[in-house]
C-alpha cells in the first residue's frame, strides 16, 4: 500500500470540474469517450456522487438512441462505461451492447500470429498485423473485466493472452519500457520510441490484473504480467521532470511533459501500490492537479498520435486542446488519490487506536505490578 497525504477538498473540487466538463464535450462512441467515460465512472465510485453517474447514463442513453457505430478494437473502449452502468442500474440494454462488443472481439476482431488483436481503428485494414499498447485498454482490460465478472474463464485466458503478447512485442527488456508499436510483418518496432502515453496504457492495465481476477496467482501468465509491471515501474520511476511529471517521449529531456501519459503511470503506480513509489505518486499529485484548469480541463495533453517517423514527429504533436483520454486518465488518477488518501488515515487511525491500546495495557500491567510490589514490602515488614 501506498500511503499518500491529500487534501480532499482539492481533490474532490477538482473532480468535480474535470466530471463537468468532460460530459459537457460532445464525444462520440469511440476510444476518447470510451476513456473519458471510463474516468467519470471512477470518479462516481471515489466519490459515490450521484450527479456523476446520472450525467453519464443520460449521455450514454443518448449515444445509443442516435446509433451505434460499427465495432472495431478502439469502439469497443465503450464498453467500460457500460459495466458500470449495467451494474449500478440493472439496466440489461447495457449488458446486451457489452455482449455485441465481446461477440466481435472474440470472434471477428482481426487477429495475427497466437491469436493478438490487431490495433483497429476503423473498418479498414488500417495497421495490417500490428500491435499497439492502445490495444490494452481499449479490449484487453475490457474482456478481463468482463470476464472476471462473468466467471468466464475462456474469456479471461483470451484477454490473458493480449497482455502475454503485447508484452513480448512491446517492452524492451534492458529498460522496461515500453515501445509505441510492434509492426509483425516487418519485425520490428518501427521508429521505436518510447512514447509516454503507451507505457501508461500498458502500465495502467496491468496494474489492474490482480485486482481485477480472484486468485490471480492461479493464471500463469499473471506472473508475466506482474514481472513486467514491477519493470517498467522501475525504468519509468527514474525518468521524471523536476515538476514530477513524464515527457511524451520518455527518455527525451526535449519533449514536453505529457499530461495524460503522467495521470495514467501515477494511477499505475498508486495501484500497484510498492512503497518505493510513494515520493513519486506524490509528486505526480502536485504536478496533475497543477495541470488541471478551473473549468475542468487537464491541459499539456498530446493529440491523437500515430506511431511518429520520427523524434520530432512526437515532439510536434499539439497538447493545446482538451482531449478525451486526458481527462480519463486526469480523472481515473485523481480518483485513485482520493481513495488512497482515505485508506491512508483509516490505517494511522487504526495504527493509533493500536498504538493507545498497548499504551493503555502497558499502564495497568505497571500498576497492577507497583501495587504487588508494595504489599509485598509490607508483608515483610511486619
Amino acid at each position: 500500500m501506498i500511503r499518500v497525504s491529500t487534501d480532499d477538498a482539492r481533490l474532490r473540487t477538482a473532480l468535480d470540474a474535470m466530471v463537468r466538463r468532460t460530459m459537457a464535450m460532445d464525444l462520440t462512441w469511440d476510444w476518447p469517450c470510451g476513456v473519458a467515460y471510463y474516468g467519470v465512472a471512477q470518479a462516481y465510485e471515489a466519490t459515490g456522487e450521484d450527479a456523476y453517474l446520472e450525467l453519464l447514463q443520460a449521455r450514454v442513453d443518448e449515444l445509443i438512441d442516435v446509433g451505434l457505430p460499427g465495432w472495431t478494437v478502439n469502439t469497443c473502449a465503450m464498453g467500460h462505461s457500460l459495466l458500470t452502468l449495467q451494474k449500478v442500474t440493472g439496466e440489461q440494454r447495457y449488458g446486451d451492447i457489452l455482449e455485441q462488443k465481446m461477440d466481435y472481439l472474440r470472434h471477428r476482431a482481426l487477429r495475427f500470429g497466437d491469436g493478438v488483436l490487431q490495433h483497429t481503428v476503423s473498418a479498414n485494414n488500417d495497421f495490417p498485423e500490428q500491435a499497439w499498447a492502445d490495444t490494452l485498454f481499449m479490449a484487453a482490460f475490457l474482456m478481463l473485466r468482463v470476464g472476471a465478472r462473468d466467471e468466464d474463464r475462456a474469456l479471461v485466458d483470451d484477454a490473458l493472452n493480449q497482455y502475454f503478447w503485447h508484452i513480448e512485442y512491446l517492452q524492451d527488456p534492458a529498460t522496461g519500457l515500453f515501445y509505441h508499436g510492434y509492426d509483425n510483418v516487418r519485425g520490428d518496432h518501427m521508429s521505436g520510441f518510447f512514447w509516454a502515453r503507451a507505457n501508461a496504457w500498458a502500465a495502467y492495465t496491468m496494474s489492474q490484473v490482480g485486482r481485477t481476477i480472484p486468485q490471480p496467482y492461479l493464471y500463469p501468465q499473471f506472473m508475466d504480467v506482474d514481472s513486467s509491471l514491477r519493470d517498467q515501474l522501475a525504468g519509468v520511476r527514474a525518468l521524471p521532470t523536476p515538476d514530477g511529471l513524464w515527457r511524451t517521449v520518455l527518455d527525451d529531456e526535449e519533449s514536453y511533459e505529457e499530461l495524460s501519459a503522467s495521470a495514467g503511470i501515477a494511477a499505475a503506480m498508486l495501484a500497484g501500490g510498492n512503497p518505493l513509489h510513494t515520493r513519486a505518486v506524490a509528486a505526480a499529485q502536485e504536478g496533475v492537479l497543477a495541470n488541471v484548469s478551473p473549468d475542468g480541463r487537464l491541459l499539456n495533453t498530446s493529440a491523437g498520435t500515430a506511431v511518429m517517423r520520427d523524434r520530432e514527429g512526437y515532439r510536434s504533436i499539439s497538447r493545446k486542446w482538451t482531449q478525451g483520454w486526458g481527462q480519463g486518465l486526469g480523472l481515473t488518477f485523481l480518483a485513485g488519490l482520493l481513495t488512497a488518501g482515505e485508506a491512508t488515515r483509516a490505517a494511522e487511525a487504526e495504527t493509533a487506536r493500536t498504538a493507545e491500546t498497548v499504551s493503555e495495557s502497558d499502564a495497568s500491567t505497571t500498576a497492577s505490578t507497583g501495587a504487588s510490589g508494595a504489599g509485598g514490602s509490607a508483608d515483610t515488614a511486619e
